[in-house]
């Protein structure tokens, strides 16, 4: 599990969208959003690198917070 802090995230529409980008590295990916928590957990095969990769190129700042196998 992955988690990240992305205080730039302040609606639904910003969780369709970090979604999506997730979506778009590993398409079986796990995705848990905190809206008013600003939180991003995601469970995913993909490298870590190419997850917080795809969130930044959607346009957002994730700050990765914790991890565990």
């Amino acid at each position: 599990m992955i988690e990240f802090q992305v205080n730039d995230m302040t609606c639904g529409h910003c969780a369709g969208v970090i979604t999506k980008a997730v979506k778009s590295v590993d398409a079986a990916a796990q995705i848990d959003i905190d809206v008013p928590g600003k939180r991003v957990r995601v469970h995913a095969a993909a490298p870590v690198q190419e997850i917080e990769t795809a969130i930044r190129e959607a346009g957002y700042t994730p700050v990765r917070v914790g991890a565990s196998a």
